[in-house]
């Protein structure tokens, strides 16, 4: 077993929370609370969750290691602005609630990956 089950509820939940975090990165930094009038520069912190975006879709356990790595950029800024004045500190608790969903559903896709590859180590000891 090499690959994410892609018909799983946690890769299907996971891969919908990615996709909520690039939404959310856009709109805010566009419409909803731009530093500046009209949208900022910051808007390119959406950039990097379209890296690993091909690879989710697709189920890749290589992705899902390093989106599990990428989403911890965000954690740091939720967690960095989380208490602001609204609406900054919403959009920041919005964007943690994401950060926590991707991770508790990947994790839970790759765990029967690492159960396998510990299972096969396991195995040819033996032999």
């Amino acid at each position: 077993m090499n690959r994410i089950d892609p018909s799983s509820t946690a890769h299907r939940i996971a891969l919908a929370a990615w996709i909520a975090m690039i939404l959310l990165c856009v709109l805010w930094e566009m419409w909803i609370a731009p530093i500046r009038p009209g949208g900022s520069w910051l808007v390119l912190k959406a950039l990097p969750l379209l890296f690993p975006l091909r690879g989710l879709l697709r189920a890749e356990n290589k992705s899902y290691q390093w989106a599990l790595l990428l989403i911890l950029l965000y954690l740091f800024e939720g967690s960095a602005r989380a208490f602001e004045p609204a609406p900054f500190g919403t959009l920041a608790w919005i964007e943690l609630f994401l950060v926590a969903t991707f991770f508790g559903a990947a994790v839970t896709c790759l765990r029967p990956l690492k159960q396998a590859a510990r299972a096969a180590r396991h195995d040819g000891k033996r032999h």
